[in-house]
């Protein structure tokens, strides 16, 4: 039988490619993504309700460390346009959903060629989402 783990992941999975949109908002989904958008996406999929923001994601659920983390978590980072609270000083601007085997599924910016921003929703290795500020691993399932 399928976990929600399994389901989460094969949803994200099945949304690889789908265009980036800074500030996305739900109603935007499935057809353009921002890194929080897609994280909210991927668990609204599975019957659970998170924030909106990555700042507020990542004071849902149980701390993980790196070394304990499993599929289905998601990790912060600081990123390029890191946002501040009380709780989070050193800022959190982007969120991934970490598949096993040093991997993450984000929705992610990249500047084009034309100075535009593009990007997409990708498979990454964890430790160049780690080269962005690293700010920690949160299990919610």
């Amino acid at each position: 039988m399928e976990t929600k783990v399994d389901q989460l992941i094969s949803v994200a999975k099945k949304n690889l490619g789908k265009p980036y949109k800074y500030g996305a908002k739900p109603a935007d989904a499935p057809k353009y993504f921002d890194c929080s958008s897609f994280t909210q996406y991927l668990f609204k999929r599975v019957g659970v309700v998170i924030p909106r923001t990555a700042l507020e994601q990542i004071d849902v659920g149980k701390s993980v460390s790196k070394k304990n983390m499993k599929p289905g978590d998601l990790v912060f980072c600081k990123g390029s346009v890191g946002r501040y609270n009380r709780k989070n000083p050193d800022g959190v601007g982007h969120v991934a959903l970490y598949i096993g085997k040093n991997k993450v599924i984000h929705a992610k910016s990249v500047e084009a060629s034309d100075g535009k921003e593009k990007g997409k929703t990708m498979v990454q290795g964890i430790e160049n989402f780690y080269k962005n500020g690293w700010r920690g691993a949160k299990r919610i399932l």
